[in-house]
C-alpha cells in the first residue's frame, strides 16, 4: 500500500471519529478514483446505504459527454441530492473521506447543497 493511500486512510479514520451517520441525519460519503467519483448516503446505525450516485449511474449516461471531471462531480452532487429528496432525506453530514475539500469533492458538495441537501 502506497504512502499516499496510508495518509488518506489515517485522515479518513480521524474524520470518522467525529462524523457519524444517523437515521435522521445520514452520512454523505465521497469516493473519487482517477476517472470517476462516487457518493453514498449511509446510515451508520444499521450500516445501510440509503442512496447512491456516481459518474457511472444510469441516470447520467450520456449526460457527461465532454464534461471535465469537476463538471461531472457537480452532476453527481445534484443527482445524489435528488435521490435523497425522493427518500425524504433533507439533512446529511458530509464525509470528505480523507480527501481535501477542494476540486471535485467540493464541487460535488456545493452542487448537493444547491439541489437542496442541508449540511
Amino acid at each position: 500500500m502506497g504512502m499516499k493511500i496510508v495518509g488518506r486512510e489515517r485522515r479518513k479514520l480521524r474524520i470518522r471519529k467525529k462524523v457519524d451517520g444517523t437515521p435522521e441525519r445520514p452520512r454523505l460519503s465521497v469516493f473519487r478514483s482517477a476517472k470517476h467519483i462516487y457518493a453514498q448516503v449511509i446510515d451508520d446505525v444499521t450500516g445501510k446505504t440509503l442512496a447512491h450516485a456516481s459518474t457511472l449511474s444510469k441516470d447520467l449516461k450520456g449526460a457527461l459527454e465532454g464534461d471535465k471531471k469537476t463538471g461531472a462531480a457537480k452532476k453527481v452532487g445534484a443527482l445524489i441530492a435528488k435521490a435523497c429528496k425522493s427518500k425524504g432525506i433533507v439533512k446529511v453530514v458530509f464525509d470528505r473521506n480523507g480527501y481535501l475539500y477542494h476540486g471535485r469533492v467540493s464541487a460535488l458538495a456545493e452542487a448537493a447543497r444547491e439541489a437542496g441537501l442541508e449540511f
